[in-house]
């Protein structure tokens, strides 16, 4: 592949105008109004710590969280306003508002004092695949190549650590599916349901009630939506089980299919998929032939000081009765990218999406 100008650039800063808050985050608040904040943490301590896109930053509040009864009280009532309980019975919360807010709250005694807090704000920006290439995600000269992978129906599986920008990458592909595609997503947290599409289906799994009845996890969501009559099945995230109900709907002929797996490049997947299809009780090589046959591309994005990089594109292969990941590309920040072992076979399946 020929060499590109550098683009690994550090993403846009983005402007100081105020985000709309769905809930009332009380000392927290105006760090929720910034646009800015991607992620903002509460150790028990009380100490508050923000992300405006350069990593985790000491940030004030008007009124101190020292007090571990005041960060306790807040971790609870924010998680009351999205009907998740936060008691001694239940010290680990979980949660979603609808704009796609993710709050995550532990008490003592899980910790030490008071609570921690973990919220992470959607983007106030729609995801479009342009925009995050010109922010530093891939090269500009991708953006054709991606689009076309969503509209010829590849199933495609995102990869990468926390924060490294899966499931904004997943809204992006998403937005080039064509308007009359029905597209049913599964998901813990619900986080998808702001996909910048006409025709979106947002499903997501309720936790057992006091008496431990009422549970619907995400196995039984995946099930529902192959009798839901979907153009495009989308897993927020596997990380258990469920992995062998998605891989199934994608070898029964679920094309254009997207989710996201936590890994640490194309060729980690096989061992984590085959982790998570252990725990339910599928053997590696039979797990290896659900998975060769199942995705078409990995994409593998990590989050660098100030950018995302979507930084190998690869594929999965059934080898010997063992799966493989092999890398088709790779991209540092600069030119198009340096092509991989599997660089053929993806150009062969693919011709008219190469870079």
């Amino acid at each position: 592949m020929s060499a590109g100008r550098a683009l690994g650039v550090p993403l846009p800063v983005r402007g100081r105008r105020r985000r709309q808050a769905a809930l009332d985050f009380g000392p927290l608040a105006q760090l929720a109004a910034d646009s800015r904040v991607t992620d903002l943490t509460v150790t028990c301590d009380g100490a508050v710590w923000a992300d405006r896109g350069r990593g985790m930053e000491r940030a004030a509040t008007a009124i101190p969280l020292s007090d571990p009864a005041v960060l306790r009280d807040l971790a609870v009532r924010l998680c009351a306003q999205l009907q998740c309980r936060l008691d001694e019975a239940r010290p680990i919360a979980d949660a979603g508002a609808p704009d796609g807010t993710r709050i995550h709250a532990v008490i003592a005694p899980i910790v030490p004092q008071g609570a921690a807090l973990s919220i992470r704000f959607p983007d106030i920006v729609a995801a479009d695949l342009g925009a995050l290439a010109a922010g530093g995600l891939c090269p500009r000269e991708w953006v054709p190549m991606l689009a076309c992978l969503v509209r010829r129906r590849a199933n495609i599986l995102i990869t990468g650590g926390t924060g490294a920008g899966k499931t904004t990458l997943l809204k992006a592909l998403l937005a080039c599916a064509d308007p009359a595609d029905r597209i049913v997503t599964v998901e813990e947290t619900r986080e998808l349901a702001c996909v910048p599409h006409p025709h979106v289906v947002s499903l997501v799994t309720r936790a057992a009630n006091v008496e431990g009845a009422g549970e619907v996890g995400l196995p039984e969501l995946v099930k529902a939506t192959l009798r839901m009559r979907p153009d495009r099945v989308v897993v927020g995230e596997c990380r258990g089980e469920e992995i062998v109900d998605v891989l199934r709907a994608l070898n029964s002929g679920h094309r254009g299919s997207l989710t996201t797996l936590h890994a640490n490049g194309v060729w980690q997947v096989p061992a984590r998929l085959t982790s998570l299809g252990l725990l339910a009780g599928v053997e590696p090589a039979t797990l290896a032939t659900l998975a060769a046959g199942a995705f078409d591309v990995v994409l593998h994005v990590e989050r660098l000081p100030g950018v995302r990089r979507l930084v190998q594109l690869g594929v999965l292969a059934g080898e010997d009765g063992r799966l493989r990941g092999r890398v088709a590309i790779r991209w540092n920040g600069a030119g198009l990218g340096v092509a991989g072992e599997a660089w053929e076979r993806f150009a062969g399946q693919w011709a008219r999406v190469g870079p």
